[in-house]
């Protein structure tokens, strides 16, 4: 599968995450999840090019999609990562405490969500 792909499935599934979330339907949001982090498990199997490749998305119009992609890179951009939960974190919401609380566990050492190659 083309990296474009993969990367577009990540997104789609946090997006729709977020949406089953919001409409209260926490089993939709738990099956939506095991899609993007399948998506990035098979990112990361292309190893830097993979992340590369996802790093478009700190981009994306959808907060939680610039977010959930800037969780996943802490270790590979970290600047640009870290720029983008930064920004989100000065708001308000579900969105901006994801965000500030990536940061805590980053700056806290207990950040794991991509561990390397």
């Amino acid at each position: 599968m083309a990296l474009t792909d993969l990367v577009e499935q990540f997104a789609q599934h946090v997006a729709a995450q977020t949406d089953a979330i919001w409409q209260g339907d926490s089993k939709l949001g738990n099956k939506h999840a095991k899609q993007y982090i399948a998506a990035f498990d098979k990112l990361r199997a292309r190893g830097d090019a993979g992340r590369d490749a996802l790093a478009a998305l700190l981009t994306h119009p959808r907060m939680d999609v610039r977010v959930k992609a800037a969780a996943y890179l802490l270790r590979h951009c970290t600047g640009e990562a870290m720029r983008v939960l930064e920004d989100a974190a000065k708001g308000e919401g579900m969105i901006p405490f994801i965000a500030s609380q990536v940061l805590q566990n980053w700056n806290e050492g207990t950040w794991n969500l991509d561990p390397g190659p």
